[in-house]
């Protein structure tokens, strides 16, 4: 494909004529592209161009603001939402989990036992660093099946929403 004058003329005619680059191509034929017609124009520095004259009404603009749109349900046993709106904010009721019984939390004296002398009810909440021989765990009460005392506890277990409001600072400042 070459671009000879006749061609150059051609596309400028009809380019001023406000012709679109694909619409350009095909009356061009003999392989040129959109993408060729697009190119030769930024080259020539064709820029100004009469518009098509557009068939599309113009559109009325209502004076009542607009309805927000509700997402649409699947017809399907699904039950999901698709689409664009899968990501879309549903109002859920803000139900919380029941929460323990605020019971009072004595902090413990420090009973601090070895991995030796630990029982299925002492409190494991690692005290010092593993690495030194002073390294001990707390040994205060436990109930069955729960690894920590009632205050390491809270430590241990705190909120998610505890967590992300505060960060880890909190954890390691009580810790």
């Amino acid at each position: 494909m070459s671009w000879t004058d006749e061609r150059v003329e051609q596309l400028s005619k009809l380019w001023m004529d406000g012709l679109s680059a694909s619409q350009i191509a095909n009356a061009l034929g003999n392989g040129i592209t959109r993408n060729a017609v697009i190119g030769k124009v930024h080259r020539l520095g064709l820029s100004g161009r009469v518009k098509a004259p557009s068939t599309a009404k113009p559109r009325v603009r209502s004076s009542q603001p607009r309805q927000p749109r509700s997402p649409r349900r699947s017809s399907g046993g699904g039950g999901g939402v698709h689409g664009n709106n899968a990501l879309a904010y549903s109002a859920r009721p803000n139900i919380q989990p029941a929460a323990r019984p605020m019971e009072e939390v004595i902090v413990p004296m420090s009973n601090p036992i070895t991995i030796m002398e630990l029982k299925e009810t002492t409190c494991r909440f690692p005290l010092g660093d593993p690495a030194t021989p002073e390294f001990r765990y707390c040994g205060g009460k436990s109930e069955i099946g729960v690894p920590y005392c009632p205050f390491h506890e809270r430590i241990a277990y705190q909120p998610a929403q505890y967590r992300r409001r505060n960060g880890r600072t909190q954890m390691r400042a009580t810790g």
